[in-house]
């Protein structure tokens, strides 16, 4: 796999060569023109921007009209040259660089928005305008029309008040799930049930509950969480021949995490599940699992004031399995995270690396289809964290503080949720030689 991965990466620097002579002239053409936001800016925006900046959103400001945008032009070249937006941060330097859900924008995007603003933020012609984005209504849920229609089951939370002015709370009630057979799942959406709700809920987790011996040695949390759900994260579809368990009377243990927002919120959270048909079920059962960092448990998390600190844990995989995400979580204080792959035979394989982690965006990397890693059972995964208590981190309230592990935001955190399909030997073997199939015909294409 390694060797088949370094020739193709030889031949496409070496087609990226050979296509740098071939387009110079006509690139340096382009370059001369001046981009305008009409023409230029205006796609980029539809693209990567206007989900979140848009009437009504997240956004501080929407970008979907040249009034809107013309007067943050200094802001959003800062921003974008400081890769602080769209919301990306994995290490583009190092390990996997192909994902299903990258918004980052590309080198090419960039320098358009950059030399848009250097040159006075031009308007152009409003004719060249690209068509409105389309969204879909809040009240839809997002896979509906991948899946033709609502999830086959809601489970939502107990309500929950928070009010105006209050400390962080965290709601932990248990629901039935109501099931009287068992069921796959083939893709999840969690999110508050009101607009309200999406000011005070930060995260919320949806731990499944069930008696499960099916898992064997695979993993060492049992069934694990369904999903958890952060600010900028829509939900989780399975990869083809693959899903979740979930048994008949099992239920469902919620762990939200409420954060006050100047007026008192009554809200719940809800739990859409995408069932396999009945009688189709997927060869390969997909987990869950918090991978810590911390060395020693969480108990042993302890940052000194004005310090910057790493600690690194280990984890054994008990049975062959795809990695299909990463998704780091620190807080305020978190600086980085590394996920590396130190195989049977001793290889190291950075898989991910955030570099610049930020509280704000609880960003899920999940791996394309052949950039998801097969890692045999005997692969030790090395998660490793970094954290900065000075006040040279600008999320950082108080340098001067000792800082343990907690589930409030001014304490910390130190673990990866990462989803792991397990498969036995026949099947690993299996999967392997088709991925190397597809690359092998993939280069022979690009001959």
């Amino acid at each position: 796999m390694e060797r088949i991965a370094s020739r193709q990466t030889r031949f496409v620097l070496s087609v990226m060569t050979l296509g740098a002579v071939l387009v110079a002239p006509g690139a340096a053409i382009a370059q001369d023109a001046t981009p305008t936001y009409s023409k230029d800016v205006a796609p980029i925006f539809r693209e990567k921007c206007e989900a979140c900046h848009r009437p009504g959103y997240i956004a501080p400001m929407s970008l979907q009209t040249y009034a809107e945008s013309r007067p943050w032009a200094r802001s959003i070249k800062n921003r974008v040259e400081a890769r602080q937006m769209p919301p990306w941060h994995i290490d583009d330097s190092v390990g996997i660089q192909t994902f299903q859900n990258d918004r980052s924008l590309s080198r090419e995007q960039r320098e358009t928005i950059i030399r848009w603003v250097d040159a006075g933020a031009p308007q152009g012609d409003a004719a060249g305008m690209p068509p409105a984005a389309v969204f879909a209504d809040d009240d839809v849920w997002n896979f509906a029309d991948m899946f033709g229609g609502p999830p086959d089951l809601v489970i939502k939370s107990s309500p929950y008040t928070m009010k105006a002015l209050s400390q962080d709370h965290w709601w932990k009630p248990e629901v039935p799930t109501g099931l009287t057979e068992d069921r796959w799942i083939r893709a999840i959406e969690i999110r508050p049930t009101t607009v309200a709700g999406r000011k005070v809920v930060h995260h919320a987790l949806a731990r499944l509950q069930q008696e499960d011996e099916d898992l064997g040695a695979a993993s060492d949390v049992g069934a694990g969480l369904l999903m958890e759900w952060a600010v900028g994260k829509q939900g989780e579809i399975m990869r083809e021949g693959s899903g979740k368990l979930i048994k008949a009377d099992s239920s469902i243990v919620w762990d939200i995490h409420y954060s006050s927002a100047g007026e008192e919120v009554t809200d719940s959270v809800e739990l859409g599940l995408y069932f396999y048909p009945k009688g189709e079920e997927p060869k390969h059962r997909q987990v869950l699992s918090a991978w810590s960092s911390l060395e020693g448990g969480s108990d042993n998390l302890s940052l000194p004031p004005n310090t910057m600190m790493a600690t690194e844990r280990f984890h054994v995989l008990k049975q062959n399995g795809r990695v299909e995400n990463f998704q780091p979580h620190m807080h305020l204080r978190g600086k980085g995270m590394q996920m590396t792959a130190v195989l049977p035979d001793g290889t190291n394989r950075v898989l991910s690396r955030v570099s610049n982690f930020s509280f704000n965006w609880h960003n899920n990397y999940v791996y394309d289809d052949d950039a998801a890693p097969l890692l045999p059972k005997g692969t030790v995964i090395a998660v490793k964290s970094w954290y900065d208590n000075t006040s040279a981190n600008r999320a950082n309230p108080d340098p001067n503080q000792w800082v343990g592990y907690g589930d409030r935001t001014v304490d910390e955190m130190g673990h990866a949720w990462v989803n792991v399909t397990y498969m036995d030997d026949e099947d690993f073997q299996a999967a392997v030689a088709e991925r190397a199939a597809r690359v092998a015909t993939t280069n022979e294409d690009d001959d």
